[in-house]
């Protein structure tokens, strides 16, 4: 697998959410880590963090785990936080990251102050736990873990170690 050729393919609700090249920098087997600038059109304001262009993400998924975690930074380096999304395990083939998207997130400020759980009404709505009882369930654990480890003295950086 080439850095020049990796790209990361989110998907939702069985459609392609965003897809964006990404240079690797690490691959464990079970984890791979890749960089990305910002990768959509202008600035999303979530009101508690601005993504905006020349912001740079280095993210981490696993084959084996349901969630993502992007550690997010401005241009100049400066730590923003960290943005989780609750996923299916990551795939990885062909020089592409698939990653499907379970609608839960959670965001993490740079301080570790902030610890937001995001998406459940859209969780809720999803119809997951009808459709797939075992992977909402995944994912609920999946939210429950990042939040308490975003929560323990060494937080998420303790996770990326």
């Amino acid at each position: 697998m080439s850095s020049t050729g990796l790209t990361v393919a989110l998907t939702k609700a069985g459609r392609i959410k965003i897809r964006y090249p990404a240079a690797l920098v690490a691959d464990t087997g079970d984890r791979i880590s890749v960089r990305a600038p910002w990768a959509a059109d202008g600035v999303r304001d979530f009101g508690f963090v601005r993504f905006e262009p020349g912001d740079v993400f280095t993210e981490h998924f696993w084959r084996t785990r349901w969630y993502a975690v992007k550690e997010v930074r401005t241009g100049e380096g400066v730590l923003k936080g960290w943005y989780c999304d609750v996923t299916r395990p990551a795939v990885v083939q062909d020089g592409e990251i698939l990653v499907e998207d379970l609608d839960l997130d959670l965001w993490v400020s740079a301080d570790g102050s902030a610890v937001l759980r995001l998406d459940e009404d859209e969780f809720a709505a999803s119809g997951l736990a009808e459709s797939d009882p075992e992977a909402a369930a995944e994912a609920v654990r999946a939210l429950d873990a990042l939040a308490d480890q975003a929560l323990a003295p060494a937080g998420l950086t303790a996770l990326l170690s």
